[in-house]
């Protein structure tokens, strides 16, 4: 564990992550696709999430500003109603599956995320929100298997589900040719206007 914490920098995002059943119900609908685009890497179900804001890299020292004000945060929201719906492509190569739902509170609280991260002092590019969930990458040699894919999961609606925590997250492994690996580095629920106790928090 030492090595994941020993490192100038750490590459973050802020974000909500499905709860397991809306996960297991778009798992169940790709795993024909697995079989007919093996060459596509495929994010681990573990790593499916819906960023709001990409901090990118942060040093490592800094990062525990961003803990209070963003518990402080999520402790005054309720959660967001979403479901996962449909399918598209970024550049022809990265497969996401769409989001629906509450979009306008999905917006506002990603704003909020931003603007506690620029409180913080945090620097990075506040890129317009495209609310998704990234599922694969093709390779660059495979200018078709994402299209098709997204073609054929174009139809997939999920059942509704509730975004119960906000996510602290960082991907400072699997850098290189192979898989990214995220990891949480802390979450809160939402409590709906509750007090910030620390029953509130958890750790993922």
């Amino acid at each position: 564990m030492n090595e994941q914490i020993e490192v100038p920098t750490v590459r973050v995002f802020i974000a909500l992550a499905p709860p397991d059943d809306a996960k297991e119900e778009l798992a169940q609908e790709l795993r024909q696709y697995y079989d007919t685009y093996p060459g596509m890497r495929w994010n681990r179900i573990e790593d499916w999430h819906i960023t709001l804001a990409f901090l990118g890299e942060v040093p490592t020292a800094t990062v525990p500003r961003l803990h209070a004000p963003l518990a402080r945060l999520a402790g005054a929201r309720r959660p967001v109603e979403l479901a996962l719906r449909g399918a598209g492509c970024f550049d022809e190569r990265v497969l996401w599956s769409g989001i629906d739902g509450d979009l306008e509170g999905l917006h506002l609280l990603a704003t909020e995320v931003r603007a506690v991260a620029k409180e913080c002092g945090v620097a990075f590019e506040d890129r317009p929100l495209r609310p998704h969930l990234t599922l694969a990458r093709s390779r660059r040699d495979d200018p078709s298997s994402a299209v098709k894919a997204a073609a054929g999961l174009a139809a997939f609606t999920g059942t509704p589900w509730r975004a119960e925590r906000l996510h602290l997250v960082g991907s400072n492994f699997g850098r290189g040719p192979g898989p990214i690996r995220y990891r949480d580095i802390d979450a809160w629920s939402f409590n709906g206007g509750g007090s910030d106790t620390p029953s509130g928090r958890t750790r993922a």
